[in-house]
């Protein structure tokens, strides 16, 4: 008789990004909240001079909350692979092995913007490449630190199928399910990588750091769009678990003005 096998479904986790947007006291008790509602993951932005730097402040939320915290992401346009390794690895040994190193090629024209050298897409792959090689030389055998790459074309897909351990997309508001599905086939005969969706909106509501500000809701609905949820917590689990049978998504993460509205899907769906 013969022995079909059946792929294992991911469990569920749900990361919030949540930069510093006021006072200290308010951001460490949305930390403690966002720990507390079952969120796996604490992300925050890569964008200098906005907000206090990345590794302090992962550093800051690890310390008193017990949950993950990460990069979201690395911009590689801004950032030398050696040093953004050595502070990623710095968090891995800080947070004891709670840290994940999201990475991503950075906004286009953001070094420019910051009175940098213009960084070509090539290169940024290359700084990518380069910065999980030296994170993977400091671990060294008796650490692993996760790292979540974020892709668009091709090139990076190729990259991340090499050296990534979770994968999430970089998608215009104008990629629909149809597209979004076909970028995730990339990644089909590698089970082991973790697919990550980037929700940008939910409902009518833009998060901060998450999307443009002048993102058009009702187009991405119209667009049948994945960078949006509905804010109905319930039709808001049903479409997270079609993702995740239709295309393999698992990790989903939102913006923290929408966390605790989002809390009873995470209540009901993180770790099945």
């Amino acid at each position: 008789m013969e022995q079909e096998t059946e792929q294992a479904t991911r469990p569920f986790r749900f990361g919030v990004v949540a930069p510093v947007g006021s006072d200290m006291p308010t951001w460490l008790d949305r930390v403690r909240r966002i720990a507390g509602n079952g969120y796996s993951t604490l992300l925050m932005p890569d964008v200098p001079t906005w907000q206090p730097a990345l590794g302090p402040t992962l550093a800051t939320a690890a310390a008193i909350a017990d949950l993950r915290v990460g990069s979201w992401v690395y911009a590689s346009a801004l950032r030398q692979p050696w040093s953004t390794a050595w502070e990623a690895h710095s968090l891995s040994v800080l947070t004891e092995g709670r840290f994940e190193m999201g990475i991503g090629a950075g906004r286009p024209g953001i070094e420019v913007e910051l009175g940098m050298p213009a960084v070509s897409p090539a290169e940024r792959r290359t700084r990518m490449r380069q910065t999980v090689a030296a994170l993977r030389s400091f671990d060294g055998p008796d650490l692993h630190t996760p790292v979540v790459m974020a892709v668009s074309g091709p090139k990076s897909q190729a990259l991340a199928l090499e050296v990534a351990d979770a994968v999430t997309f970089v998608l215009p508001p104008t990629d629909d399910r149809t597209e979004t599905t076909r970028r995730a086939r990339v990644f089909a005969d590698r089970p082991d990588i973790e697919l990550a969706q980037h929700v940008a909106a939910i409902g009518d509501g833009r998060a901060p750091f998450m999307g443009p500000p002048d993102l058009d809701t009702a187009a991405l609905r119209a667009a049948d769009s994945l960078i949006i949820l509905p804010s109905d917590p319930g039709a808001a689990g049903e479409e997270i678990q079609r993702r995740r049978e239709e295309i393999g998504l698992s990790y989903f993460v939102i913006g923290a003005d929408f966390a605790d509205a989002f809390a009873p899907v995470v209540t009901e769906l993180a770790g099945s």
